[in-house]
C-alpha cells in the first residue's frame, strides 16, 4: 500500500458542492439513488453550518480525494454525543492508498476532541472489503462479551 501525504480539513458551507459531488459521485458508484448535486449542495449548505454536523475533507479541500460525513447526537448512554459515521468515501483511482485510514484517524481524533462515547457505523453485510476495513480500525459488530451480531433496521417514510 502506497500512501499518500495528504491533510485532512473540516469543511465549511463554502465546500457544500465540492462534498455534494462527492456524496453523488459516491451514490452513483455503488448504483444508489440520489439527488442531484444542486440538490445535495443546497441540503450541505444547512447542515455544514450546524454543530452536530461534521464533514471532512482528505487532500485538497477545492478538490479532495475522499470524506466523511458525521452527524453527532445526544444519548444518555455517554457524557458526550454519539457520533454516527453516514459515509465515508475515497474516489476509486486513490484507494489503498491510507486515504480512508487517515478519514478514520481524524474521525478518532475530533470525536475524542469532542467527548463522544462512540462510533456507529452502517455497512451493507455483502460489503466483505469495507467491513475489514472498519474492522482492522478496530470497530465490530458485536457488543463487548456477546457473541451474536448487532443488526440495523430501516424504515423509509
Amino acid at each position: 500500500m502506497t500512501l499518500l501525504s495528504m491533510t485532512v480539513t473540516r469543511a465549511g458551507t463554502d465546500r457544500a458542492e465540492v462534498v455534494a459531488r462527492l456524496l453523488y459521485d459516491f451514490n452513483v458508484e455503488f448504483a444508489s439513488a440520489t439527488p442531484s448535486v444542486e440538490e445535495l449542495a443546497s441540503r450541505f449548505t444547512r447542515l455544514l453550518a450546524r454543530d452536530d454536523i461534521l464533514v471532512l475533507l482528505a487532500g485538497d479541500p477545492a478538490a479532495p480525494d475522499g470524506f466523511a460525513y458525521l452527524t453527532l447526537r445526544p444519548t444518555p448512554y455517554y457524557n458526550g454525543p454519539l457520533t454516527q459515521l453516514e459515509e465515508l468515501y475515497v474516489r476509486p483511482t486513490l484507494r489503498d492508498r491510507g486515504i480512508g485510514s487517515q478519514l478514520i484517524e481524524d474521525i478518532l481524533r475530533h470525536a475524542g476532541d469532542l467527548s463522544c462515547g462512540g462510533i456507529h457505523i452502517n455497512v451493507d453485510e455483502i460489503d466483505v472489503d469495507t467491513r475489514r476495513f472498519y474492522e482492522h480500525h478496530g470497530f465490530r459488530n458485536t457488543e463487548p462479551g456477546e457473541d451474536y451480531r448487532m443488526l440495523c433496521y430501516l424504515r423509509e417514510l
